[in-house]
């Protein structure tokens, strides 16, 4: 999946003006990340760059956290896109993480998916490319900035009610300073959980004419990205986020694009591939990005990526690279 649509960036302006506003010159970030000077002017950047751009960042700061921190309070509201303007003149909070995470979608690499339940929101950051995971301080970065979004359309310092990291993202305390409550690393997933009752404050913020402009071009622009996306990328998608539960099958991923299994099966044989093998490609890119992490034991391994008995998951590791789960971890830190 590294093709040119799944590949590019926008990086906006208002990145570069922020990082000058806390004192970092965008040249020693382009250095650091051993990129040509132009990519500051370059309004779309590929993955690869963008993540380097993100970790020179992260290295120049010291610390992830104080960088995180840093960038999320020092980057004006005006310098946002349009289509991620609106979210700051949402009628509420809630609206505005919608339009935020719809936003989202258009704009690779991360990906947002929010669920309600009890008093708690969560919203879980997902990479929609799972083969190329950002760094940690990307997903503080994004964490950051929503929760920047409901403090400063609703005038209050909101808090949350919890952030989990998968990987470490510098001095937690900083982090738990910044966001109020306890803050975990080396979770099974990146998540920020908010108090629910805080998503129904109004933001002072509300501009309904603006809302009026804006919301039908964001949703062309939907339309369009969503166009562009093949079914397979789409089933891919849909197979990551669903490899833990006991049975995936096309039914499954089926309902989850709205459409019969039958359907889904006619659309994949005309794309020249099939669900099974969609399935194997997907267990098998994510096996090696998982394993690469060596913090996750083979077993824990296994089971993320869909099997209940590590015998299984050998097998069609064999199948995949040729030696086992062991040896080919070993071979990646020599």
């Amino acid at each position: 999946m590294n093709n040119l649509f799944t590949d590019r960036i926008k990086l906006a302006p208002g990145f570069w003006t922020s990082l000058r506003g806390i004192g970092i010159d965008p040249i020693d970030v382009a250095r650091k990340a051993s990129l040509p000077l132009t990519v500051i002017h370059d309004p779309v950047v590929s993955t690869s760059n963008y993540y380097a751009i993100w970790q020179a960042y992260s290295e120049i700061v010291g610390d992830a956290a104080a960088g995180i921190v840093k960038l999320a309070t020092a980057y004006e509201t005006a310098q946002y896109p349009p289509a991620a303007l609106a979210t700051f003149h949402a009628r509420n909070y809630r609206d505005a993480l919608n339009r935020m995470a719809s936003y989202k979608q258009m704009c690779p690499p991360e990906n947002l998916r929010i669920r309600e339940e009890g008093e708690q929101c969560s919203i879980e950051l997902e990479w929609q490319y799972a083969e190329q995971p950002g760094p940690p301080v990307l997903v503080g970065i994004t964490f950051a900035y929503l929760l920047e979004l409901g403090r400063r359309g609703t005038g209050r310092r909101l808090t949350a009610q919890s952030v989990e990291f998968i990987h470490p993202t510098g001095d937690v305390q900083v982090l738990e300073g910044y966001f109020g409550c306890c803050v975990r690393t080396g979770r099974d997933r990146n998540r920020l959980t908010l108090h629910r009752e805080d998503l129904n404050r109004p933001f002072a913020s509300y501009n309904e004419e603006l809302l009026d402009i804006l919301t039908p071009a964001l949703e062309r622009s939907l339309d369009e990205h969503q166009s562009k996306r093949t079914i397979s990328d789409k089933v891919k998608w849909i197979l990551s986020r669903c490899l833990t539960r006991r049975r995936i099958d096309i039914q499954t991923v089926a309902n989850e694009l709205g459409m019969s299994d039958r359907t889904l099966q006619r659309r994949l044989t005309e794309e020249g591939i099939s669900f099974k093998k969609l399935l194997s490609k997907t267990r098998h890119e994510q096996a090696l990005l998982f394993l690469a992490d060596t913090s996750l034991e083979i077993k824990e391994v296994a089971f993320l990526v869909g099997y209940e008995d590590q015998n299984s998951f050998y097998r069609a590791f064999r199948t995949w690279e040729g030696e086992t789960p062991a040896n080919w971890r070993v071979a990646q830190e020599s």
